[in-house]
């Protein structure tokens, strides 16, 4: 009895220690398959940002390659010219030498002439032969001293092109293309009610929370939301994607992520102005103005993004100090805040130049600073070099093609312009504008047009058009002459 007691005492106890050992085993492996999850979590984090830094490394890389290849672009077309250069002075060189020597000739023959056909005393020939020369002489110097200077100008005007050139050349500035509204993808139809709420309750609390429109209409997928304020239209945009995503759709969680996404956008304006200022390569820049740099990220003129026009204003004012001797930290300075004044203009009345130049003065930057940032736009006359070289960099940076969007009726009246300096021109039978106005074909009469003249024809229609038009980058001129007979076999 006692035995079989005791058996099965041991087989409970047995049983009990089996259980005890599966509990321990199973809470060992959620243990351990809990640190593995984690521990893969945190590889995956780790990863992904090694990734982007490898990326936002490629980019750079990539950036100074092209700005390498361009340089040295530069270089060889520097070193064709001069090669050309030269071979042209030698000619010159060797054609004067001949000229030289002509006149050495003529000058010879007619001595001999003159002694033979005058009968002149050798004193009195020698006098008559003088004054002539000097005569001839002050007709050929004049010209010559006409030829010099036009030739000086010519010179000034192409040394400050390949300046301008130069200090667009060394900036490469990625552009992007923003309206005032932005669009938010939905996962289906029956989001558009959720978003709205119980009579509308749920886009009157987003819409007073964020301060844009939020439109909803029949179009399929997609709500809009519409801001003047480039800043909250972002952060309407961002809370509305989380709002989706989240599910949760009511007033108070509205509030709730919209003051979580204007935190996250205010940290991301302040590291984006940073990152800007130290791309730039410009120091001592106060927090405000960092601030405001940063909002422009986010602010568009034309369609052009206003930080990276801003950037590529200050990459220009460096290049173009740098060629006049002028000091390359203000100029760059310069450059980065001139348009500072629009992260503020929907929120003071005035111009931005004004509104920046206000906000200048009152953070402690200096009076060439001040002065550059209200002279851009002609809001006060420039006191500086510096006020000169901004409004030159702007307009270079506004103008190039692509930077900015033109007008449709814009756009049509250039090139019925176009088309028209053409036409105006004897034998000329048709003229179109092609390749978005960057190109003119012209047709010409072949009656009116020979070979010979065709070329200086091109050259004058193209003189035409720089004097005529406004227009950015460069326009072909392309003439076409084509005879043509045709006959009948009857």
């Amino acid at each position: 009895m006692r035995r079989k007691k005791a058996g099965s005492t041991a087989e409970t106890i047995i049983n009990e220690a089996e259980e005890e050992a599966e509990r321990l085993r199973k809470t060992a492996d959620l243990a351990a398959k809990a640190e593995q999850l984690s521990m893969r979590e945190a590889f995956e984090k780790e990863t992904l940002e090694i990734r982007q830094e490898l990326r936002q490394t490629e980019r750079r890389v990539s950036k100074r390659e092209d700005a390498i290849d361009k340089k040295a672009d530069v270089l060889a077309k520097n070193e064709k010219s001069v090669e050309k250069t030269e071979r042209e002075l030698a000619i010159k060189e060797k054609h004067l030498a001949d000229k030289a020597a002509e006149l050495d000739n003529l000058l010879q023959e007619e001595k001999e002439q003159l002694y033979k056909v005058a009968q002149l005393p050798r004193e009195e020939a020698q006098q008559m032969l003088l004054k002539r020369l000097e005569s001839e002489m002050e007709h050929e110097c004049d010209t010559l001293i006409s030829k010099m200077m036009e030739r000086a100008r010519e010179s000034a005007d192409r040394k400050a092109r390949e300046i301008v050139a130069t200090a667009v050349q060394r900036c490469a500035v990625d552009h992007s293309s923003d309206l005032v509204v932005s669009a938010v993808d939905l996962p289906s139809e029956e989001m558009k009610g959720r978003i709205i709420g119980r009579e509308g309750r749920n886009i009157r609390a987003f819409e007073k929370a964020t301060g844009v429109d939020v439109i909803v209409d029949d179009t399929p997928g997609v709500i809009v939301v519409s801001g003047f304020d480039s800043v909250r239209r972002e952060m309407a945009r961002r809370s509305m994607e989380r709002l989706i995503q989240d599910g949760r759709i009511h007033p108070t969680r509205i509030e709730e992520i919209v003051e979580k996404t204007r935190k996250e956008l205010d940290a991301l304006i302040e590291e984006t102005g940073k990152q800007t200022v130290l791309e730039v390569g410009v120091p001592g820049v106060p927090g405000k103005i960092v601030t405001l740099l940063g909002r422009l990220k986010f602010r568009t003129s034309y369609g052009q993004n206003v930080l990276n026009h801003s950037e590529e204003v200050a990459y220009l004012m460096g290049a173009l100090a740098a060629e006049l001797g002028l000091d390359i930290q203000l100029a760059k300075r310069i450059g980065l805040l001139h348009d500072i004044g629009k992260a503020m203009d929907h929120e003071v009345e005035g111009g931005h130049a004004e509104i920046g130049a206000e906000q200048a003065r009152k953070l402690g930057e200096k009076p060439e600073v001040v002065n550059a940032i209200l002279a851009h736009h002609e809001a006060a006359p420039p006191e500086t070099l510096y006020a000169v070289l901004v409004q030159v960099a702007d307009a270079i940076s506004a103008s190039r093609p692509g930077a900015r969007r033109e007008s449709l009726e814009k756009y049509i009246k250039r090139l019925e312009r176009l088309e028209e300096v053409a036409m105006s021109f004897p034998g000329v039978q048709s003229a179109y504008a092609i390749q978005a106005g960057r190109e003119v074909r012209v047709v010409v009469k072949p009656d009116k047009v020979t070979d010979k003249n065709i070329s200086r024809l091109a050259r004058d229609i193209a003189s035409e058009i720089e004097r005529e038009l406004t227009y950015p980058g460069e326009i072909t001129v392309t003439l076409l002459r084509e005879t043509r007979v045709v006959e009948y076999a009857r």
